[in-house]
């Protein structure tokens, strides 16, 4: 592990629902990552809001990352959430969501970790706190 942060992107490749959704893992280090979107039609809900279910995946996906950093080119760790609870706290007033999560406990099974979502604005959207168990097995070269 080394401790200057990388480009996210030096670690891990996107995923394809990160490419669908389009929403990118821009920050990433040791107990810390940070997921961001552009809020455009296909993150709608019917009523033209921001879906609820996009403050969830980001979120978990914020939480999720910031659990699994290796700091490792291509070392993958990976981890299932067993249980997440959302806030919804705020409207979206800006254009950009930024959903920051850290890791905050935990041991050599699981985590525990906490996450915001804000706007550019510095408006605040939704809150979430998360358990978090690592996949058992070695550490993966990258998943296909």
């Amino acid at each position: 592990m080394t401790d200057r942060p990388l480009n996210p992107a030096e670690l891990e490749a996107p995923y394809k629902l990160q490419e669908v959704l389009g929403y990118s893992l821009t920050e990433w280090a040791q107990d810390i990552a940070v997921v961001e979107a552009d809020f455009d039609d296909i993150l709608k809900n019917r009523q033209g809001l921001l879906h609820g279910g996009i403050h969830a995946l980001l979120l978990d996906t914020a939480m999720g990352y910031a659990g699994c950093y290796t700091g490792v080119p291509g070392q993958q760790q990976n981890a299932l959430t067993l249980s997440m609870t959302v806030n919804y706290v705020g409207q979206l007033q800006g254009t950009r969501l930024i959903a920051t999560g850290r890791r905050i406990g935990g041991g050599r099974k699981t985590y525990f970790a906490e996450a915001v979502v804000v706007d550019e604005t510095g408006a605040t959207l939704a809150t979430a706190t998360g358990v978090f168990r690592y996949r058992s097995g070695p550490l993966t070269q990258g998943a296909s």
